[in-house]
């Protein structure tokens, strides 16, 4: 049988010749499909000959989205060791904690990221070689550019079971997990691009303003190279840059997180006229508010929208809801969508039960693109891949056409008196409120109750919301043991992971201090 290999798809695009820019990067610069592909390939050799790294070796990258830092990825599908994507926004104690987990032999940096880079250096006795990317009178070993042109356009053999790409969880409890990845679980979540988005072309332009580093970023770095179309790259999210980018290359599809759609359709600078050749956005990584999925195609109504769930574990993606299902719109408007091809979904119980149609558990999924393990883990692995299925940690149902409804993140779940409440039922009843701009539910403490739901609001600019107005808000779409029983009203925005979903362990930290158990 054919391997599923990623330089297949890549090399062959980039044989066909084509007038329009792959790149079109943050600084303005445009780069042929041919040259990157040229680029990419001395880099994968110069990782092998001139920095020594083995075909499973791990080399990291922390720094904003560039064409550079595709590069580094197709290195290293390419046969040039195993990217290591850092998230931005750790702390730095975070980040050595990565780097020595990984064990990572060279450190790709840009200016921005420099200083941490050479703070954290004399902790890592196994980093070799800190490389800046691009420019800058900063701390470094050697300079991309250099090792770039020491190497040759070699072309290797490499196999589909070869590791490729160590990501790490967000960490948004406990420490991070690296997760490793075969050349065949990301060709295969290219593949499922395809049939969630509709095959791009060498017409299309997509406009990549989600972080490279995120499992969610392979549209930008995979997908879109690999059909011979154009991507613009964002180095970081600016909905008003985007807004302006949308009508200055006339972008054809977006990939967006909701937060990011909400800052965007929100900014005095929104036009829909800007968005005129946008013809789909993808969304997902966290859940859509109905309120702003109604916004969206009430103020967008031409565009086809299409949603994701999946999670770093399975490469990505496992469900979607179709532009189809959204142009149908009803009830389906609240699920994730159904499984891809080649993904089988189950809704199981604690002991690894099937349950029936309509029941909430466990949301388990088989797939083949999941990962190899949990490095250095195998009870973390066994834990989440038990008797072929990998275990979510989300709750979740199936109906009898198999659309996936999400529930919530188990570890999200409230029990209040004896009752489960899911909170995103709870933001979802309080975010139709019109003063409401951003609304996250947690689980505090309560002497009453175990636990009580707690809703944090931040307000729309003008909006004088109070917490009578939620409450009674609240009660008109949910049960009464759902509605919140206190509510906080701030001003400043609820705080974001790198992958722009609202970091809900920061929320409940104060409220669970010097508690050994965060549930009761």
């Amino acid at each position: 049988m054919e391997e599923l290999l990623y330089p297949r798809l890549l090399l062959a695009a980039a044989g066909r010749e084509s007038s329009r820019p792959a790149f079109i990067d943050d600084d303005g610069t445009e780069e042929h499909l041919a040259d990157h592909v040229d680029r990419s390939l001395r880099l994968a050799d110069a990782h092998r000959t001139r920095l020594g790294l083995a075909k499973e070796d791990r080399f990291a990258v922390l720094a904003g989205n560039s064409r550079h830092y595709v590069n580094l990825w197709h290195a290293a599908f390419l046969g040039g060791g195993v990217v290591n994507p850092l998230n931005t926004r750790l702390a730095p104690k975070e980040l050595e904690f990565i780097l020595r987990d990984s064990g990572s032999r060279v450190l790709y940096v840009d200016a921005s990221f420099a200083a941490v880079a050479a703070e954290l250096r004399p902790h890592l006795p196994e980093l070799e070689a800190v490389v800046l990317l691009g420019e800058g009178d900063v701390a470094h070993d050697l300079r991309y550019d250099d090792v770039v042109t020491s190497g040759e356009p070699t072309v290797v053999d490499v196999h589909e079971d070869d590791l490729a790409v160590l990501m790490y969880t967000g960490g948004t409890t406990g420490l991070p997990k690296g997760v490793l990845h075969t050349q065949r679980a990301q060709t295969l979540n290219v593949y499922r691009m395809g049939f969630m988005f509709g095959f791009f072309t060498e017409a299309s332009t997509f406009l990549n303003a989600t972080p490279m580093f995120h499992a969610g970023g392979a549209m930008g770095t995979m997908g879109m190279p690999s059909s011979g179309g154009t991507t613009v790259i964002h180095g970081t999210f600016d909905p008003a840059r985007l807004i302006e980018d949308c009508a200055r290359h006339e972008v054809t599809h977006l990939g967006l997180v909701p937060t990011m759609i909400a800052m965007a359709l929100n900014h005095p600078d929104f036009d829909p006229a800007k968005l005129a050749t946008v013809r789909l956005i993808g969304y997902g990584a966290s859940p859509m508010p109905h309120a702003l999925l109604e916004q969206i195609m009430q103020v967008l109504p031409d565009v086809s929208l299409s949603q994701t769930y999946g999670m770093t574990e399975a490469s990505a993606v496992l469900t979607c809801l179709t532009a189809e299902d959204h142009r149908r719109g009803g009830e389906r408007l609240r699920s994730a969508g159904r499984a891809l091809p080649g993904v089988e979904l189950s809704i199981q119980d604690d002991a690894g039960t099937r349950l029936p149609v309509g029941e909430v558990g466990e949301v388990c999924a088989k797939a083949g693109s999941f990962m190899v393990g949990y490095l250095d883990r195998p009870q973390e692995t066994a834990a989440v891949m038990v008797d072929g299925w990998y275990r979510s940690g989300d709750a979740g149902r199936l109906d009898d056409e198999g659309y996936l409804y999400l529930v919530d993140r188990t570890k999200d779940m409230i029990v209040t008196g004896g009752e489960n409440v899911y909170s995103t039922e709870v933001e979802n009843a309080i975010s139709t409120h019109a003063g409401v701009l951003q609304v996250a539910v947690i689980g505090i403490p309560s002497d009453r109750w175990g636990e009580q739901v707690h809703a944090i609001v931040v307000p729309r600019e003008g909006a004088a919301v109070t917490e009578a107005e939620i409450v009674a808000h609240a009660r008109e779409a949910i049960a009464g043991f759902k509605v919140p029983k206190s509510v906080e009203i701030r001003a400043e925005p609820l705080p974001l992971s790198g992958a722009m979903k609202v970091l809900k362990r920061e929320l409940r930290e104060p409220y669970w201090a010097g508690n050994e158990r965060r549930i009761d």
